[in-house]
């Protein structure tokens, strides 16, 4: 059972969609049996991003999604995936534990937290090895470890451009966690960014101050299309800098194997003369 989108691309990626018994109403699922969704939420698809910001701040933490109680006794899981990274992301670990110790459900949890690239690689192999799939997670480690070295090595010794990449437009939110890894990786230098910590609140000011190159706005929960739309609305703020949107959600926010996806698209915005050539209609220049 998987309670976060990222452990269900996991999963995905180490050929074990099919024994997914439960996910969450924001997982992508591919496998033929679909699973029980036993996590909902509020949809905010017609909310602004201010207006979403201020919903998330003034709703007390753990209230933001709604495991179904009843639902996950019924299936039975052996094996549940969480996390305490971010309550925005996901449903917190403390709230499930408290489901289980309720039913009596004696299933076994993990909790992924990373916050660097390295730590998601580990928790890929992390997964692999309580789902009994090591040789699986390793394989599937080595051939993102592979991707990320070719990438090094096409952008070695190359100029590394200034990046602000923008996680939040109203209020703007600096990258963190993770991500300042992949612009690194990418053969970027991360600015107004928290690598390996909670990306916080700043202003457009303080983002010009960093003297950014480039200037990637990939928000939280959105596609392609819904960057695209929210990155054009701050070229105001850039209006020499180069402004591109990404497809966050498929990239950059969810700490699973297309991080490594992320990694290639941002590489062809900062060198595409010599990058792999990016993932189709996950990026677009808007200014």
């Amino acid at each position: 059972m998987s309670l976060l989108p990222a452990a269900t691309e996991i999963v995905h990626a180490l050929g074990l969609a099919d024994d997914l018994v439960g996910v969450t109403f924001e997982c992508e699922v591919t496998a033929p049996a679909r699973p029980a969704v036993i996590v909902g939420g509020r949809d905010t698809k017609g909310m602004t991003p201010a207006e979403i910001d201020a919903y998330v701040r003034s709703t007390p933490p753990g209230d933001l999604y709604t495991l179904h109680a009843d639902a996950l006794a019924d299936l039975e899981p052996d094996l549940i995936l969480t996390q305490d990274l971010c309550r925005v992301c996901a449903l917190p670990s403390g709230r499930v534990a408290d489901a289980l110790d309720h039913l009596g459900c004696r299933a076994d949890v993990l909790t992924l937290d990373p916050h660097t690239l390295a730590e998601v690689l580990d928790s890929i192999q992390s997964v692999g090895e309580r789902a009994g799939a090591p040789a699986v997670a390793a394989a599937l480690v080595a051939s993102l470890r592979g991707r990320l070295s070719a990438v090094a090595a096409a952008v070695s010794g190359l100029r590394r451009p200034r990046v602000a990449l923008i996680e939040w437009i109203d209020p703007p939110f600096g990258a963190g966690h993770w991500i300042p890894d992949l612009i690194a990786a990418a053969g970027g230098a991360p600015v107004a960014a928290h690598p390996g910590a909670r990306s916080t609140a700043t202003t457009w000011p303080a983002i010009q101050t960093a003297a950014p190159d480039v200037v990637v706005v990939a928000p939280c929960g959105y596609d392609l299309p819904g960057a695209a739309d929210q990155a054009r609305t701050i070229a105001e703020h850039f209006r020499d800098v180069p402004i591109w949107a990404i497809d966050a959600d498929a990239l950059i926010v969810r700490p699973g194997p297309r991080l490594i996806d992320g990694v290639e698209a941002l590489a062809a915005i900062l060198h595409p003369t010599a990058a792999p050539t990016p993932p189709p209609n996950r990026i677009t220049r808007v200014a």
